[in-house]
């Protein structure tokens, strides 16, 4: 969630490190600062966005040497003070900390107690008092910096330096990200990569464990027993342009807009038009072991979840194997079962969503076959995984998810192709997929072109207090993505239900004050479907459907007519409209839509 950027090189720190800080601004945040190294340390930090604490640096802010870091508050209220970079009382340390420290309490008592003054609320300024304590009789900063790391308990991604060593910065990961950026007589780190691409493309991610130590001229990468570790450079395809707006007003209106290409290169040179089949050599997997597996089970977070639920309906309707989805949130604490037989799907975007990471983790101690499905290269999950995935979506910067959602759905067709090809699927219901999956780019822009239709439907359920959203079958998990979208960037409440659960409970929640979204496509529930519209608009509710065919007024106050593709494929294309119908709603509201309150892009702590 929060942010951390560090240089040193020959060039001023502040300007690259606040424009790190920048990038990193999608991430979600409440507070900034930067520290900087020359003769001594110099500091600023303030609540509120990285342009409010580019407003208080001195134009005489100088140092070739620094960290920065944008805070998202878990102790401690978001205030100048909380905010990060903490130094320790002699003002020699200082430390930029992303992650939880468990024992923070514990350790803090224990510094009182030997006479250490905290001046903030968090969890992070222990770290800076720890290292303090054992640098003087330390040989090195790493030194001082791997002691103090063995009285801590938590996840941490850090960033340190020392007034009196002011040619190195020294960065630790465990649980939370840290990669390296290689430039020419210069080096970065970041906890995304997102900070680093206006500068360099070659990056080194750390390992859990990992300690780092940055000069002008390297890197030098050492296990947490201190040993030198081996580290190969890896070249990221992201740019700096990416990153832009590309003159949208919105990051999420550009995502949405980029979903005809996104998708296009997720399914780019995975379509054989031979044997009607998915390539996916990235599985890892040859035909005999894909054939034993008699189970899948799909975890994820938030939308990574929907995604996967629509995937577990794919799998099992194209290659007939009993597969589920769960939040991988609670997955590791319900103590799972782990079947030699089940293939385990792990989905993130980032790569680093902490939740689903120590689910992974959890499987591969238990010797659990687990796939991942990330947008990120090299990132965590990645690299702990037996075989994947990888969306090739390109950067996703808004908070909500929307191409890496609509990829992850792709993939999770090309994965159900590859495992019903293999098994039972027939060629000719190959063939139906593959022309289904071409066909998604050029019907994504037949759903863009309904932009302003959408945008006025938007503006007239925006000043809803609460919305309905419902859809039976592949219908359900479209309908949660669309409630999740809807009140994550416009903040109106938004229920997803089953459709065919209305009448177990929630019905008594309908009437004129609550407008329904209902997902209806055309496939063999269509009339169970309109039965159920029915029971809305007979209590008074009124109904925005989203399906394949004009509604009958008498079932529905308004319609969103979406391409047909196969029915297997559907969920995919009835989800884009609902979130651009959540876009126009956030804007008509006046939300902050890149940015939504007290949400993060890449949760990396619990």
């Amino acid at each position: 969630m929060c942010g951390i950027v560090a240089y040193v090189g020959p060039k001023d720190a502040a300007p690259i490190l606040l424009e790190g800080l920048q990038r990193l601004e999608y991430r979600g945040y409440d507070s900034a600062g930067v520290v900087v190294s020359n003769r001594g340390l110099k500091m600023r930090k303030v609540k509120g966005r990285v342009a409010d604490l580019a407003a208080v640096v001195p134009a005489r802010f100088r140092g070739t040497l620094g960290i920065g870091h944008t805070r998202w508050a878990t102790h401690g209220a978001p205030s100048d003070v909380n905010a990060h970079p903490h130094l320790s009382a002699d003002e020699r340390i200082a430390v930029v900390h992303n992650g939880i420290i468990e024992n923070a309490d514990e350790l803090r008592a224990k510094l009182e107690a030997d006479g250490a003054v905290f001046v903030s609320e968090t969890d992070s300024e222990v770290l800076s008092h720890l290292i303090a304590r054992t640098v003087e009789d330390a040989d090195s900063l790493a030194e001082a910096v791997r002691g103090a790391l063995k009285r801590v308990v938590g996840t941490y991604g850090i960033a340190v330096i020392d007034a009196q060593r002011p040619g190195e910065v020294v960065v630790a990961r465990n649980g939370s990200p840290i990669v390296l950026g290689i430039g020419e007589k210069e080096m970065f780190a970041a906890s995304d990569v997102a900070a680093l691409v206006r500068y360099t493309r070659q990056v080194v991610h750390l390992e859990d464990g990992e300690l780092a130590v940055l000069k002008t001229d390297g890197f030098t990468t050492f296990a947490s027993d201190a040993r030198e570790t081996a580290k190969e450079p890896l070249t990221v395809d992201w740019e700096a342009g990416h990153y832009d707006t590309g003159g949208y007003e919105h990051y999420l209106l550009k995502e949405i807009s980029e979903q005809p290409e996104t998708v296009a290169r997720t399914l780019r040179g995975r379509l054989d038009d031979r044997f009607h089949i998915a390539h996916l050599g990235g599985l890892n997997m040859d035909a005999r072991e894909t054939r034993s597996f008699r189970r899948v089970k799909i975890i994820g977070c938030g939308s990574a979840y929907y995604s996967g639920q629509i995937g577990a309906q794919l799998i099992e309707e194209l290659a007939r194997i009993p597969a589920d989805a769960e939040p991988a949130s609670e997955f590791r604490y319900r103590s799972p079962v782990v079947e030699p037989d089940t293939l385990y799907v792990a989905i993130s975007q980032s790569g680093e969503t902490y939740d689903t990471l120590a689910a992974v983790q959890e499987l591969k101690r238990k010797g659990g076959r687990v796939l991942g499905i990330v947008n990120t290269v090299g990132s965590a999950i990645a690299r702990e995984v037996d075989g994947g995935l990888y969306l090739h979506a390109g950067p996703e910067v808004s908070v909500a998810s929307t191409k890496a959602f609509t990829s992850t759905a792709v993939a999770f067709a090309l994965l159900a192709l590859h495992l019903g090809r293999v098994r039972d699927l027939s060629p000719a219901d190959g063939r139906r997929i593959c022309e289904g999956l071409r066909a998604l780019p050029g019907q994504i822009k037949e759903i863009l072109a309904l932009e302003p239709q959408i945008k006025e439907l938007a503006h007239k359920y925006a000043g809803s207090p609460s919305m309905m959203f419902v859809g039976r079958v592949r219908g359900y998990p479209v309908a949660r993505e669309g409630a999740q979208k809807l009140k994550e960037i416009s903040y109106v409440h938004a229920e997803a239900y089953p459709a065919s659960e209305l009448k177990h409970g929630p019905l008594a929640l309908i009437g004129p004050e609550m407008p329904t979204v209902a997902i209806v496509p055309d496939d063999e529930l269509l009339d169970k479907n309109l039965t159920t519209l029915g029971e809305i608009r007979a209590r008074g509710g009124r109904v925005l459907m989203v399906g394949h065919r004009e509604a009958d007024p008498r079932l529905a106050d308004d319609c969103l007519v979406v391409p047909r593709n196969e029915i297997e494929l559907d969920p995919i294309l009835l989800s884009i409209p609902l979130q651009i119908f959540a876009y126009h709603a956030a804007v008509a509201l006046e939300r902050d839509v890149d940015k939504p309150r007290n949400l993060a892009k890449s949760v990396t702590v619990e």
